[in-house]
């Protein structure tokens, strides 16, 4: 690699390397080691191809989710069957790996425009900014950038646009993956939002099950299949439908908590 070869963004590869070896080292413990982080379905990141692959996950926190996914999908391609221990796989991380997010939350302080340059595609929300409801146009040059990444490597997107649970699936995605026809890889994350703060920069709670299951890949008739068709897929794949929304038996909870004092036994 040119020491100042750069990405179709203008990102130095050698600069946002070395931001991803740094970064990922710092929060390696937050994954392993304050918690430890239970994965699933590793072995399908290391068939997937090179480019045009779309990740949709339900989102829970600003930065830890994109950050366990830097982790997760490096530790795969590195070989590590369903975990990030030994860190070393950062030592050559996937540098055409990005993200989608909000550009008023990349520009909030030296650190999330720091966090930008490992890959941040940097869009304007069309229905929310600085707190309040808004109704804009969808800016091309968003779609454009969205295009191009796709084109160069993988793209991670959280197609609900917040952290909130159960919010309506923004059409836009359905939108991009007719379009341009990406490989769509769903993950499920769990357990995020009670071991970190909003933004995922602080360690609320230790020692919390968190969950990190990557599914195969959506079957989609990309020419025929419609945009509510393709919404309604993404919203069962990342389990954030409105039937996930029951109401779960007492019995069930116990049953499931028990499970999770069997896990961190046999973790310890």
């Amino acid at each position: 690699m040119g020491l100042f070869k750069r990405n179709p963004f203008g990102h130095i590869l050698f600069v946002k390397k070395w931001l991803i070896r740094i970064l990922g080292l710092l929060s390696h413990r937050r994954f392993r080691g304050f918690n430890n982080l239970k994965i699933e379905g590793s072995e399908i990141i290391k068939d997937l191809p090179d480019t045009n692959v779309l990740f949709i996950s339900n989102h829970q926190t600003y930065f830890a989710d994109v950050f366990s996914m830097f982790h997760v999908f490096n530790a795969s391609l590195s070989n590590r069957e369903d975990s990030i221990k030994n860190v070393g796989y950062l030592w050559n991380p996937k540098l055409n790996m990005y993200y989608v997010a909000a550009k008023e939350t990349m520009k909030s302080g030296i650190l999330p425009k720091i966090f930008a340059y490992t890959g941040s595609i940097s869009i304007e929300r069309t229905w929310r900014s600085e707190g309040k409801d808004v109704n804009r146009q969808v800016k091309m040059s968003d779609i454009s950038a969205i295009s191009k990444a796709l084109e160069d490597g993988w793209v991670i997107t959280f197609p609900q646009g917040t952290t909130t649970p159960f919010k309506p699936i923004r059409k836009g995605t359905a939108h991009i993956i007719k379009r341009y026809k990406p490989v769509v890889v769903p993950i499920v994350i769990d357990g995020f939002r009670r071991s970190f703060d909003k933004k995922g920069l602080f360690i609320k709670k230790k020692n919390v099950y968190q969950s990190f299951e990557i599914k195969k890949p959506l079957e989609i008739d990309y020419d025929n299949e419609s945009i509510d068709s393709i919404v309604e897929k993404i919203e069962y794949a990342i389990e954030q439908h409105p039937s996930f929304l029951k109401v779960i038996p007492q019995e069930e909870l116990l049953a499931q908590e028990e499970l999770n004092k069997q896990r961190e036994w046999l973790d310890s």
